[in-house]
């Protein structure tokens, strides 16, 4: 478990809830104090790494957040965040769609297996 370095690339995620989306940011260390770690979104993190339960093994905590997480990014939650992403894109646009009687009976037919 190494410290962070200017340069590195971490990314945290935040849910409201066991029902909501998982939403990732990500960010980039801008700057370096001797205990902290100063990301490009303003945020400040312990430099220092610690065991994590939340998102990753390995996290950096959030000055006065200590339960908040941060941690570096890999291919694997670059890929999570993508696939999330989609989701609340599908969900968002449902939810902002006023469907026409004849969409919704497209959309009825499709997933019924009547569309033949």
């Amino acid at each position: 478990m190494e410290q962070l370095k200017i340069g590195d690339k971490v990314y945290n995620t935040t849910q409201n809830g066991f029902t909501d989306f998982i939403r990732y940011s990500f960010s980039e260390v801008v700057g370096l104090t001797k205990t902290m770690a100063i990301l490009k979104n303003g945020v400040k993190l312990i430099n220092q790494p610690k065991v994590s339960y939340i998102t990753e093994d390995v996290g950096y905590s959030v000055s006065r957040k200590k339960g908040m997480h941060w941690h570096l990014v890999s291919l694997s939650a670059i890929r999570k965040a993508q696939l999330e992403n989609e989701k609340i894109k599908a969900h968002d646009w449902f939810e902002s769609k006023e469907f026409t009687l004849g969409e919704k009976q497209i959309i009825y037919n499709l997933f019924t297996g009547q569309d033949k």
